[in-house]
């Protein structure tokens, strides 16, 4: 879709290192001449939302191992060093820790549109795919980050969920064992733990990069799901139209990330792991951090360890399957009326699990968590493949620019012309 650069240099020099690396070139075409359709709505600027928190957690993240401890004995002080005495070392932590539930909240808004608006549909299923990838790397980013402070829930989490790959028949353990070092989760399972940190967040940037360049390749989905039919009247240049608008909804997203990091810090963590890990306390309820709530629920549903853990990864890996689960022609849920009852009945189940996944694992409890599940699993194994054999959509607009301008637009256009 953004096609050969039409950059050319205008100084010598220019000229001269554009003809050996064409790297303003491919920044033109990219992110200035780069056409976008004319009526994406404010969803699609939580790319550009999800490539600014990713490099604010990798720049505040290097500056906090310069001050880590990676020690059972000394990971918890480096902590409250960090806090206390490092030169806005508690802003740094504090932005760090809540940029990974920022981060979360705009991935999954991200994801819920591409749902909505069938954004996973041919010819964009590798670039989904690779949207599922960049997810499943985030998750465990965020786990081993959740391990680091080695508060009692960050010691007793990282063994809870570590624990849970000693399920898997004959390799579990092997897998458990290799995972904590040892035996027990200790100071090896901190070190794998702290170099895997560090070394994930810059696969996702290599995973990033190729979501974008796959993105450039088939082009932007839009809110009609109708491709784009012709260039000059369907779309805008990315600059200054789109890179205005996700400029704004950035500041806007910053102000929400801001108050959290001045206002309420740790509302989004857990008290318990204010205190240092003791293996010999248990803590009364064990909970992951609040963006694995959902799969946790999932996980506790079932009451056998290893259709638990099957079902948890099932609940993620069935999304890379959704280019051939959705059977229906129409991209968009806007001309789709039954399948949007059943996509927001599906946003309740979510949010549902999430809430479930933080209670305790007991009656009434266990029993939403299982219906609830249900639903999660229906809605793309049976909802989908179904729906599109006898779901009568709404009539799609001729073109983008027919949504946007209307369906006489084209024929006042051409009569004007005339």
């Amino acid at each position: 879709m953004s096609g050969p650069s039409t950059y050319v240099p205008k100084s010598a020099l220019g000229r001269w290192f554009e003809s050996r690396l064409p790297i303003m070139g491919l920044i033109h075409s990219s992110f200035v001449s780069y056409p976008t359709p004319k009526n994406l709505n404010y969803f699609w600027t939580f790319g550009g939302i999800l490539s600014l928190m990713l490099g604010v957690q990798i720049i505040t993240g290097i500056v906090l191992v310069m001050h880590y401890t990676p020690h059972v004995d000394h990971a918890f002080a480096s902590v409250e060093q960090i806090m206390r005495d490092v030169n806005w070392g508690w802003f740094l932590r504090y932005t760090h820790a809540n940029g990974a539930s920022m981060f979360f909240i705009a991935v999954y808004i991200h994801m819920l549109r591409g749902l909505y608006y069938g954004s996973y549909k041919a010819p964009r299923e590798v670039l989904w795919i690779l949207g599922v990838i960049i997810y499943l790397l985030m998750m465990a980013t965020g786990f081993m980050g959740y391990v680091l402070p080695w508060g009692q829930m960050s010691f007793w989490g990282a063994t809870v969920i570590t624990n849970l790959f000693s399920a898997i028949p004959l390799i579990g353990e092997s897998i458990t064992t290799w995972l904590w070092g040892g035996y027990s989760v200790d100071n090896p399972t901190l070190n794998r733990f702290f170099s895997l940190h560090y070394l994930l967040p810059f696969m996702i940037a290599g995973v990033v990069i190729l979501h974008v360049w796959a993105l450039h390749v088939v082009g932007q989905n839009n809110p009609t799901g109708v491709e784009v039919k012709n260039v000059e009247r369907d779309t805008l240049p990315f600059t200054p139209y789109a890179t205005t608008k996700d400029g704004f909804a950035m500041s806007v997203f910053l102000i929400f990330f801001a108050w959290f990091i001045f206002y309420v810090p740790n509302f989004l963590g857990h008290p318990d792991n204010y205190v240092e890990a003791n293996p010999l306390v248990t803590p009364a309820h064990i909970v992951p951090e609040w963006y694995y709530l959902p799969f946790y629920a999932i996980l506790r549903a079932v009451p056998d360890k290893l259709g638990g853990v099957i079902a948890m990864f099932s609940a993620i890996l069935v999304l890379v399957f959704l280019p051939w689960l959705d059977t229906s022609r129409v991209r968009s849920a806007n001309y789709r009326p039954v399948y949007k009852m059943f996509f927001w009945a599906f946003v309740v189940a979510c949010i549902g699990l999430g809430y479930l996944g933080a209670q305790p694992p007991e009656g009434i409890y266990v029993i939403a968590s299982r219906l609830l599940a249900v639903y999660y699993f229906g809605f793309f194994l049976v909802v989908m493949p179904l729906l599109g054999l006898f779901e009568t959509p709404k009539p799609l607009p001729a073109s983008i620019a027919d949504s946007v301008l209307g369906k006489g637009a084209h024929a006042s256009q051409a009569s004007a012309q005339g």
